[in-house]
């Protein structure tokens, strides 16, 4: 599997990591992982994505904190 990088900011990736210590996540990649699969997952069920629900992952992106 080839892999690709993810930046994200420092403050943020530390943030993650305190959260994460009572999961079964390894790290911050683990839960980026988890979390792209789990919306993908949902909205590939259904077929292409609209544009409403490409803003709707933003949305929950930016609500996790992922996006400013």
């Amino acid at each position: 599997m080839e892999y690709t990088t993810v930046s994200i900011p420092r403050e943020l990736a530390e943030r993650v990591e305190d959260t994460l210590e009572d999961t079964s996540f390894t790290g911050v990649s683990d839960l980026v992982k988890f979390l792209l699969r789990s919306l993908t997952a949902s909205y590939e069920e259904r077929g292409r994505l609209t544009e409403a629900e490409m803003m709707e992952v933003a949305e929950r992106l930016r609500d996790l904190g992922y996006l400013e």
